[in-house]
Parts: C-alpha cells; structure tokens; sequence
C-alpha cells in the first residue's frame, strides 16, 4: 500500500484537546517530527482534522 509522509509544522499550544490526541495518534507530539503512514482513508481523516499543524509529502 502507498505510503505518506508527514511533518509537524505546528505547535499543540492552545489548541483544542481532540487535536493534540490526534497528534499523538499521528504519532506527532513534538515540533518537526516526521512519521511515514499508510495512505489509508482514516489517517487522511485525522491529516484533514489537524490540517494546519502538519505537513504531507507524498
């Protein structure tokens, strides 16, 4: 299954609690962490859900 990669680019700082427990399921919790996940519809869910924290290549 294709792969994609993706980046923090955004801190959690204030933000609501339901996007930092995304984050983390991302497995993101740290500024410029990168994580390479299957492209499958639930992860692109939580990538849509924290849009503006993240980065995505691939």
């Amino acid at each position: 299954m294709a792969t994609i990669k993706i980046t923090q680019t955004g801190s959690p700082i204030r933000r609501e609690k339901d996007q930092r427990a995304t984050l983390i399921g991302l497995g993101l919790n740290k500024m410029h962490r990168t994580r390479e996940l299957e492209d499958t519809p639930e992860v692109r869910g939580m990538i849509r859900k924290v849009h503006h924290m993240v980065s995505v290549e691939g």
